[in-house]
């Protein structure tokens, strides 16, 4: 008899939930319309949210609390990491640091879809190419580097270098795009293109969402499948020619979150991994590297003695001594040789130092935002023309732009056929309390224009008056000059100064602290910073079943 009411109670409990989350999602429990129902305007409401699954090559690290900066000795008296208590956000990272293999197939479908031969591609596919040059020394025996690392088979899962934030950010947004269309293909909901004319290849996720018929060459019949929709009593069912469905929008949870390089803050949360120096919500003792412990040398039986990283061991010993390797290599090794973090993800100390995406200031400020910060927002929106639609890059009106970097290397501004944006107007932020304009690199950051009495009319110099940037001049006879800003200047930081973490095979074991910062213009590139991506999770912060702990029983 009592195995029979719990039966009974476990069948009624089942299918109260199955009802509730019918209820839930097929009909609005406050107006009683129902969701995707032709006969209540087929108002769209997507599938129930089951969660996210990691993206390829990545872990999620669950968001929490922790103390940002230098919490060691600052024996640099540098004092550009202090310390401060702030809340980051769940998401997802990659394992590893993007390798030469993965960039190079970047490389190449970017060559495919703006073939340099085409004047108005000619300097698409150089923009993206990672200049190997940073491996040359003027005293030093390394052309074998310069002509091979990059795409050699011997190195290809090795971490790329040789790449500038503005290339990292830019890779960041094409895996976006190339993860979004495979997913695409593998659904049914668009054609194989990769096995049609390779310069339909392009896809924009952006473009997608917005006017799909911008892609593809105009071709219809490659995007001819969307949502499964029912259809209304008496309606005609599609021929075969026709699109099936509805379009896919944001609400259906088909499409991959974005790519993106991610904040400092993410960054060291993720190297610091305070989870397995924690007792129950307390940290116990303070961290100097990626793993727990005072030492970089493994304490196990098995490995005892071997560094736990790849970095130079001291003036002229990169490895260690011959037939007896320190750390295994003298250059960046492959990724996932040394163990990894209490969160998963390898080389947050050591091999290659990595961008991340904000704008560099000497301090992290007292008052900045303690959720989530980040230093480096533009707020933009699409452009619109006057007759009230979206403009496409490389269409009338948004002609594909080039901007000429300080080193003289040439990239554009956007990629043809995206969609152009724009700063947003004063309109857009007025009576706001949240933010006033569009970049906000130097908010609070110091200078005279963050204090409480700044007065334009009276404002003499800037705080960070960084070098302009230099103008190439073409004499009469076709060779470009440079000429360089002459002006006294008392800074190299600027809103084009990004922040790069982590020690590298070329750094003392100093950098080795995830909280350690140090800076470069986002043009530059070097031998020993390389990057990895991150992607934003939705939903609740944690992927684990558990019940949020309530003092009241």
């Amino acid at each position: 008899m009592k195995n029979f009411l719990k039966i009974t109670f476990v069948v009624v409990a089942t299918l109260f939930f199955v009802s509730c989350n019918r209820s839930s999602s097929g009909k609005s429990s406050l107006t009683g319309l129902s969701f995707n129902d032709p006969k209540n305007g087929n108002y769209v409401r997507g599938a129930s949210y089951k969660g996210q699954t990691p993206p390829l090559g990545m872990v999620g690290v669950e968001g929490g609390s922790f103390t940002m900066g230098q919490v060691q000795d600052d024996v640099m008296f540098d004092w550009n990491t202090t310390p401060k208590k702030i809340h980051v956000r769940s998401f997802f990272m990659d394992e590893a640091e993007v390798s030469n293999a993965e960039y190079f197939l970047y490389v190449q479908y970017t060559k495919d879809v703006f073939p340099p031969s085409e004047e108005k591609y000619k300097h698409i596919y150089n923009s993206v190419l990672p200049d190997t040059l940073v491996w040359r020394k003027s005293l030093g025996n390394t052309e074998l580097l310069t002509e091979n690392y990059f795409r050699h088979p011997a190195y290809a899962d090795y971490p790329v270098v040789g790449v500038s934030w503005l290339q990292a950010n830019e890779y960041c947004k094409w895996r976006t795009n190339a993860v979004n269309l495979k997913t695409l293909i593998d659904k049914g909901h668009i054609k194989n293109i990769f096995e049609a004319d390779t310069t339909r290849n392009f896809f924009d996720t952006d473009v997608f969402l917005t006017d799909a018929t911008q892609m593809f060459a105009g071709d219809t019949t490659i995007y001819k499948r969307g949502v499964k929709q029912r259809r209304a009593k008496g309606q005609a069912k599609p021929g075969k020619d026709a699109f099936q469905g509805r379009k896919i929008t944001t609400a259906d949870g088909i499409l991959q979150t974005k790519f993106r390089l991610p904040t400092e803050a993410e960054w060291e949360f993720a190297a610091k991994a305070n989870v397995e120096n924690r007792e129950y919500n307390t940290i116990r003792g303070r961290k100097k590297y990626a793993w727990n412990g005072k030492y970089s040398r493994s304490k196990s039986k098995r490995y005892r003695g071997d560094q736990l990283a790849n970095f130079k061991q001291g003036k002229g010993d990169y490895s260690g001594l011959s037939g007896w390797s320190s750390d295994g290599s003298d250059i960046p090794i492959k990724i996932k040789s040394y163990p990894p973090n209490a969160f998963g993800i390898y080389d947050m100390s050591g091999n290659v130092a990595e961008w991340v995406s904000d704008v560099y200031r000497p301090i992290i400020d007292s008052d900045a935002n303690d959720f989530n910060y980040y230093r480096g927002n533009v707020f933009n929106k699409k452009k619109i023309n006057k007759e009230g639609k979206v403009v496409f890059v490389g269409s009338e009106g948004a002609a594909i732009e080039y901007d000429t970097l300080e080193n003289g290397k040439i990239i554009p501004k956007d990629l043809p056929g995206t969609i152009k944006y724009v700063p947003i107007a004063s309109q857009d932020a007025a009576l706001r309390r949240n933010f006033t304009k569009s970049k906000n690199a130097d908010i609070n950051d110091g200078d005279i224009k963050s204090s409480r009495d700044f007065d334009k009319d009276k404002m003499e110099q800037s705080m960070y008056n960084s070098p302009e940037k230099p103008k190439f001049i073409r004499d009469s006879t076709g060779v470009t000059k440079v000429a360089y800003d002459t002006e006294k200047r008392t800074t190299l930081i600027s809103d084009n100064t990004r922040v790069y973490k982590g020690g590298a095979w070329s750094d003392r074991e100093y950098w080795l602290d995830p909280a350690q910062r140090r800076y470069l213009p986002e043009y530059m590139a070097t031998n020993y910073i390389g990057f990895r991506c991150v992607s934003d999770k939705l939903g609740p912060m944690s992927s684990q079943k558990r019940r949020a702990r309530n003092p009241a029983r």
